[in-house]
Parts: C-alpha cells; structure tokens; sequence
C-alpha cells in the first residue's frame, strides 16, 4: 500500500503535464490566428518583397 500512497502522492509529472497544456493552448492560438489573418500576412510580405525588389542599388 504504501507504493501506491507514494505514487499517488508523487507531483514530479505535474509540470510535464501543464507545460504539455501550454503548448496546445498556444499551438491552438497560432493555427487560429494564422487562419484568420494568413491573407492579409501574405499579401503584406508579398507587397514588401515587390518594393524591395523594385530598389536599384
């Protein structure tokens, strides 16, 4: 029984765990924000790159 009270008891997968929830938490926030502003990003680099490449040196 006592195995099991020390297991039970023991917290050292605690943070593994939370940090696995954090990184789903942000993983989740980027795929949704690149959902919704993936065009509008594209289209900025693409405009960027347009103007840098119109520079002569």
């Amino acid at each position: 029984m006592s195995k099991m009270a020390s297991f039970l008891k023991d917290e050292s997968g605690a943070a593994a765990a939370e940090y696995v929830l954090i990184l789903a938490i942000l993983g989740s926030a980027i795929v949704v924000a690149i959902t919704k502003f993936g065009n509008t990003i594209a289209t900025a680099l693409n405009n960027a790159g347009t103007a840098i490449s119109a520079v002569n040196f």
